[in-house]
């Protein structure tokens, strides 16, 4: 039979009008920086080969990385790795069947943010 009130009800929520919550744009974003390190291990893996083929193909890729564009794409492809890292950890969490209460989840998602970006930075100074 045709549903006469089809016009009537209301439409599913959408990402135009639905907010997502912060624990699933983490975990859009933890897919999304899995494959955002790729961009820097093939800059590094060039660097290496580089260095490794010739003293002016070297120059070259080492000008690159340290260009200002270099040094932009490797420090995402840092944070994204310790991004990755540190949500890893909490999917470990998870796999155990621990830590799923709300309260929990959401105090987890702002130490993975901050941890992600103290480690960041860290590496930063440090290397």
């Amino acid at each position: 039979m045709a549903d006469v009130n089809r016009g009537n009800r209301p439409l599913s929520p959408h990402l135009t009008i639905y907010r997502l919550p912060l624990t699933a744009r983490m975990s859009i974003l933890h897919r999304i920086t899995g494959l955002a390190m790729v961009p820097g291990a093939v800059l590094i893996v060039w660097w290496f080969m580089a260095g490794a083929w010739s003293a002016d193909y070297f120059a070259t890729a080492d000008w690159l990385l340290s260009s200002w564009l270099g040094i932009v794409v490797m420090t995402a492809s840092l944070w994204a790795l310790w991004y990755h890292f540190c949500n890893g950890l909490r999917h470990l969490v998870w796999d155990m069947g621990r830590s799923f209460d709300l309260e929990t989840t959401q105090r987890a998602n702002y130490v993975i943010i901050g941890a992600s970006v103290v480690l960041t930075v860290l590496t930063l100074i440090i290397v």
